[in-house]
């Protein structure tokens, strides 16, 4: 409702543009702001101060001007019952407020719609893939592919929430020179496990987990002797490992709520055939030419800072062909917007990649590519010291069994995704106000026993012509119910869930602050106590629809 009233106010605002500005082509664009101090309105907008480099005139004088037209069409407007007036602030802001109607009429609105409040049509049915986390399986998962995983999901619920079609969508690396490291390192575990002494490979995967799958493959195969190990090839040890990593990368996955819609493998997407046939593409365009004996591919054509190699001298592809052809892939599936999730290390590989989907034929923008800072653990106050090579690093798994689910995904998502992250986990254990995620579940499941214990009382919530909510902690606890779907679209806008961690705790906040001043069930003035049940009704709804985007449970009772 908020952000309904917002663009007609901003399609108002730019309509009388047009009578004041009959001798400008070009009229300065509308900006709507929601004013930080509540003294300054429920809008603002800054247009007197745009336009006076245009008019030749005092801001504060065109403020008067625009604001006297303005009025005039709203009163011929649907806006003339929900704002209640207008005013002039120095230097030259016009401000809105909003009138009790509209605001009654957002607590309507959630109640029309309970589990798809918030929800929108803005994306239209847009075809969308999030490829996120596609961790190497050379190992568990890290709290870095956490932290990814946590971001990619929560930003896949909303955008879904606002109409696009989106599939999310992990893309395996099965192949490469990582994975014949894995199964090299699984193999001289395996052989030390039979007793013979062998010098383990300076670049091998050294986490206790590649013993324990050595001993894995043994036992599954019923290798007792090093005789009956040293017949086996090396591929079948490299295919075992892969297959068992991606088990228990799932698993993880699985109890850490994140599902996907694709599995994409990289033997079977980027695969010989694939490849030639997006280089035979990518040379038909001349973007492609030899030099020194290797292959080169213009990238600098579409803003990479250097040409780059995709085929070596020895005849050996790039880690740049097969996402090429992955991409082209990507497209060929009708996709219309391609977000990748990567960590900080693969910031220098944006240009190349947006290089290579405009030779393949798209326009840049077609193309998003976040970056997910690395978060940090902390226990006691200090930070845990991570090395994924050497496999001494604090797992997904980890961080699940030590503070839950819950408390793990919206940690993860405490901060920007361009923000370093640190996570307390002694912090993210603690039953208390001072743990974001507790407080916020604690808001739901303490408005869910007002609501039990008034309904055995015989009180109930009054969601239709409402009159006496009017406190100033009501009007604010509904106003902020209000942007709730602004807050997801800023989180479109963004490409990141943290607008509505925030704001989440915003609302939480709000609440408490109301039932801490306020008593919800009064006895001795029921009208009042079953608007108030209404108000704390549509929080709770708020509140679940949420946490729900975000991945973590409402419960009913703590």
């Amino acid at each position: 409702m908020i952000s309904d009233v917002k663009e007609i106010l901003r399609d108002v605002i730019a309509e009388s543009l047009k009578e004041c500005f009959v001798s400008v082509d070009n009229p300065p664009s509308v900006d709507i702001e929601v004013p930080n101090e509540k003294i300054h309105g429920d809008f603002s907008t800054n247009i007197a101060l745009k336009s006076a480099k245009f008019l030749k005139q005092p801001p504060i004088k065109l403020a008067s001007q625009f604001e006297e037209v303005i009025k005039q069409k709203i009163s011929r407007n649907p806006l003339q019952n929900l704002i209640e007036k207008t005013e002039i602030k120095a230097p030259g802001f016009i401000n809105f407020f909003l009138s009790k109607e509209a605001v009654y009429s957002i607590l309507y609105d959630v109640f029309a719609k309970r589990e798809a409040y918030g929800n929108s049509t803005v994306g239209g049915d847009e075809k969308y893939q999030i490829e996120f986390v596609s961790a190497n399986p050379t190992g568990p998962l890290s709290v870095a592919h956490a932290r990814q995983a946590a971001v990619g999901d929560a930003l896949g619920n909303i955008l879904n929430a606002l109409g696009f079609k989106v599939s999310k969508e992990y893309y395996v690396n099965d192949e490469g020179n990582q994975i014949n490291i894995l199964g090299r390192s699984v193999m001289h575990r395996a052989l030390e496990i039979l007793g013979e002494e062998v010098a383990f490979p300076e670049e091998g995967y050294q986490g206790d987990y590649i013993k324990d799958m050595a001993q894995i493959f043994l036992d599954k195969n019923k290798i007792t002797q090093l005789g009956q190990l040293k017949e086996i090839a090396d591929e079948e040890v490299r295919v075992f490992s892969v297959a068992y990593l991606l088990d228990v990368i799932k698993q993880d996955l699985d109890d850490f709520g994140v599902h996907f819609d694709v599995w994409s493998y990289q033997s079977k997407i980027s695969d010989e055939k694939s490849v030639l046939k997006v280089l035979d593409f990518l040379k038909e365009k001349k973007y492609l030419y030899d030099k020194d004996g290797a292959v080169w591919f213009r990238s600098t054509d579409h803003g990479d800072d250097k040409d780059r190699v995709i085929k070596k001298s020895d005849g050996a592809y790039t880690y740049l062909t097969p996402d090429i052809a992955y991409h082209k892939n990507k497209f060929e599936r009708g996709y219309k917007k391609i977000v990748n999730i990567w960590g900080p290390d693969h910031h220098g590989y944006i240009p190349r990649i947006s290089a290579a989907v405009q030779a393949l034929g798209h326009d840049a923008d077609v193309l998003r590519v976040l970056i997910v800072q690395l978060a940090t653990i902390y226990r006691e106050g200090k930070p845990i010291s991570m090395s994924t090579r050497r496999g001494q690093y604090i797992s997904l798994r980890e961080v699940i069994d030590e503070v839950g689910v819950d408390a793990a995904r919206f940690f993860f998502m405490l901060r920007h995704i361009n923000a370093p992250l640190d996570f307390d986990l002694e912090l993210a254990k603690k039953e208390s106000p001072e743990n974001p995620v507790y407080y916020i579940q604690y808001a739901h499941a303490r408005i869910n026993s007002i609501i039990i214990k008034a309904g055995a009382s015989d009180f109930k919530p009054k969601t239709s012509a409402l009159s006496l909510l009017q406190e100033e902690e009501e009007m604010d606890l509904i106003k902020k119910i209000g942007s709730f779907t602004h807050i997801l679209y800023q989180c479109y806008v963004e490409m990141d869930p943290f607008a509505l961690v925030n704001y989440m705790l915003e609302l939480a906040t709000l609440f408490h602050k109301f039932y801490d001043c306020h008593k919800v069930v009064d006895t001795e003035n029921p009208s009042l106590s079953a608007e108030r049940l209404a108000l704390i009704e549509a929080v709770k709804i708020v509140l679940a629809n949420g946490l729900r985007l975000l991945g973590v449970k409402a419960p009913e009772r703590m």
